[in-house]
């Protein structure tokens, strides 16, 4: 199984990525929020993967971290009606810490709203993974030593629930506002305080 790619990046797109590794170009297929974070083309880059091999096609599922590799294994493997393509639809929709509030609040309407997802697959979504977060070593998700199923987020993440909180109740769309913090992150880094991401996202 092969669960981590890393050399050149030649080319990509919101859906894809070509990496070139010893003289090999692989042809990875990414959610839009990990092509949020590549680099520019020509740079060094690495994606945590997922292979899928069946007797005509072997494709490989390129991840910006180990978290979504392995929420996009969940996804696939727990959730009837959910294959690598629709995984991909959904991760590119919502970034992982609203996807994981989302499924753990049982909040069915943000989940329906990712394209090609309806309410019965929602609801699948949250009875099939509302109990298995966390026990896959999910950055932010990470179940308690104890067992007793409390989580923790890293602060980054902490953040962008915060903002994405925050711009919801100011009446955004619960995935309008998660894409533009996102956006923010991505403009004002990893480190950057709720309130700037905020302000970055109300366009300030």
């Amino acid at each position: 199984m092969i669960v981590s790619l890393q050399g050149t990046l030649v080319a990509a797109t919101p859906l894809q990525a070509v990496v070139e590794l010893n003289g090999l170009g692989y042809e990875v297929h990414i959610p839009v929020t990990t092509a949020e974070k590549l680099p520019a083309p020509g740079a060094q880059v690495k994606l945590h993967t997922h292979a899928v091999y069946r007797e005509d096609a072997q494709t490989l599922y390129g991840f910006a971290t180990v978290a979504e590799r392995d929420f996009f294994r969940l996804l696939i493997e727990n959730v009837s009606g959910v294959g690598p393509k629709s995984a991909l639809t959904i991760m590119s929709k919502l970034s992982l810490p609203l996807l994981e509030s989302a499924i753990r609040a049982g909040d069915i309407a943000t989940l329906a709203k990712c394209p090609g997802i309806g309410k019965k697959t929602a609801e699948r979504l949250v009875v099939e993974l509302k109990n298995k977060l966390g026990g896959v070593g999910l950055a932010g998700a990470m179940s308690s030593a104890d067992g007793g199923g409390e989580t923790s987020a890293t602060p980054a993440e902490t953040r962008l629930r915060d903002a994405v909180s925050a711009l919801v109740a100011l009446g955004y769309k619960a995935a309008d506002a998660d894409q533009s913090v996102r956006r923010a992150t991505l403009a004002l880094g990893a480190g950057a305080t709720t309130e700037k991401l905020i302000k970055k996202a109300l366009g300030g």
